[in-house]
């Protein structure tokens, strides 16, 4: 069979499954904004194009969203007329439409079938809008009108789709019930064989900092320092855990830019920001207890966990994060946000502690707890690596998942249960 993967930042959330489907020996292409030229990765060609250049134009702001999806989706529809020409005709296409990009290829390919990745749909109610007071939108009304319009590109390739995968229930459900129906759970897979514990693990990041397993280590991690993942409610409680953890090291996992929600006033970045909020009630002796490692290597990043004493994973009711099932796998003894996305992978006492999102002085309170407390960290730690064992193992669990959703699609059908 011939499969056509599109994503914009190609392989992303394809990683594991488009070098099986290829190992497998079906003819897999993708096409991707992340080359220049064409190359083979695990036997899978990877095509490029690119984007026009477009003058500026007057745009509604609530459709700059849109916009900018239609420019990559036409870009993407050229790119698939010259493979069409050259003979490609795939049997299957898998997108994630995040991005707009597969919005046109039914046209191009009415026959081929298609999966979308189903990470999102928006939602303009409470806790998907105004879930944190501090960012509360002024004009609540005209914003929820926004929010709806973000979720056009949705809708578009809705009717063009067969079935979608989607991650996690929390992300499934928020789909419209029309469309639900189609999207089988499944999440990408935590390779634990790799994501596990290592007693013996050492984490030394020259200049940075040098830390073991008899170390005192709190780990917390976000792709970017910013509110949507909790980094402004983990300031605000590190005062007191430096004070009350008068040993406790903490390794800061981020980079400066947003992924998620509002940008910081022009000219900062919400690293700072807060920063700068609790810097003053913290001594010059402590602070150099505080690390902030920016963007680390994978490889750094799984000894960062491995050698976590109690890590924190704080987030919006949003798209759970590969870190805290990574961290999970790991065997870490995780302090976490009661909220939605984060329940279906943390039940409270049983794979780590949760507690209120806001509740600054609860979080110090279970962290200190946890690292006073070695039976329940071994206790939560286990349950939670096999919680990931037994329900989202790449290998064991997950790819054959997603491997019987990919032959369903191809025999007609594609959704399960």
């Amino acid at each position: 069979m011939k499969i056509l993967f599109i994503h914009q930042n190609f392989p992303g959330q394809y990683k594991h499954l488009a070098p099986l489907l290829a190992h497998k020996g079906h003819d897999c292409v993708a096409l991707t904004l992340r080359v220049e030229k064409p190359v083979t990765w695990k036997n899978v060609r990877v095509l490029p194009y690119a984007l026009p250049k477009r003058s500026g134009q007057n745009v509604h702001p609530w459709l700059i969203d849109l916009d900018t999806k239609v420019t990559r989706a036409e870009a993407c529809y050229h790119a698939a007329m010259r493979l069409k020409e050259a003979g490609f005709i795939p049997d299957l296409i898998l997108a994630h439409p995040g991005w707009g990009e597969s919005m046109f290829l039914r046209d191009v390919w009415p026959e081929a079938r298609m999966g979308l990745y189903c990470e999102l749909y928006h939602h303009a109610d409470y806790p998907h809008l105004n879930f944190d007071p501090e960012f509360e939108k002024s004009n609540i009304e005209i914003e929820a009108l926004r929010i709806r319009m973000k979720n056009l590109n949705n809708h578009i390739h809705f009717p063009v789709a067969d079935a979608g995968i989607s991650p996690t229930k929390f992300q499934a459900d928020t789909f419209p019930a029309e469309f639900r129906d189609k999207i089988t759970i499944s999440h990408d897979g935590i390779d634990t064989i790799h994501a596990a514990p290592a007693p013996d693990v050492r984490l030394t990041i020259e200049g940075q900092v040098d830390v073991t397993r008899e170390d005192e280590v709190i780990t917390f991690v976000n792709r970017n320092l910013e509110p949507y993942r909790g980094y402004h409610i983990f300031m605000r409680a590190l005062p007191r855990l430096l004070k009350e953890r008068p040993k406790a090291r903490v390794l800061i996992v981020g980079g400066d830019e947003v992924s998620y929600g509002a940008r910081p006033p022009d000219g900062q970045t919400w690293k700072q920001i807060f920063i700068d909020e609790v810097r003053g009630q913290i001594s010059d002796a402590d602070w150099t207890r505080v690390h902030f490692l920016g963007r680390i290597p994978y490889d750094q990043f799984l000894r960062l966990l491995q050698v976590s004493r109690v890590h924190v994973y704080l987030t919006y009711p949003f798209v759970l994060s590969w870190s805290l099932m990574e961290a999970m796998g790991c065997e870490a003894a995780i302090v976490a946000s009661d909220t939605a996305p984060v329940r279906e992978a943390i039940t409270d006492n049983e794979t780590g502690l949760l507690v209120d999102f806001f509740d600054t002085d609860a979080l110090v309170g279970r962290v200190c707890a946890l690292l006073e407390d070695r039976a329940t960290r071994k206790r939560l730690g286990q349950a939670a690596r096999k919680l990931m064992r037994e329900h989202y193992d790449l290998r064991t669990i997950c790819l054959p998942r997603q491997m019987n959703w990919v032959n369903g699609l191809l025999d007609g059908n594609g959704v399960q249960a």
